[in-house]
């Protein structure tokens, strides 16, 4: 499997939670589809102080783990969207 670009793209996207509207992180999407994965060396600027888990309601948003052998996170379905 192929490794993510290394450029980044242009688009920044805010990322907040779904339960208390809390920004989670901005974060350099590329495409238009949903949120799935987030690339960590993609992320702009990290509001969270434990990963994964949102600052406010510190409800977890996503895990951690390698993709395309990188390191991401994996957004559970419905706990984070782009605002």
């Amino acid at each position: 499997m192929a490794k993510p670009n290394k450029k980044l793209p242009e688009r920044v996207v805010k990322v907040v939670c779904t339960g208390c509207g809390a920004k989670l992180f901005k974060y350099h999407k590329n495409g238009k589809g949903a949120l799935v994965k987030c690339f960590k060396e993609r992320v702009a600027v990290n509001y969270c102080e434990n990963a994964c888990h949102c600052p406010s309601c510190h409800q977890m948003f996503a895990r951690e783990q390698i993709i395309r052998g990188a390191a991401a996170y994996k957004i559970i379905g419905g706990k984070a969207k782009i605002d």
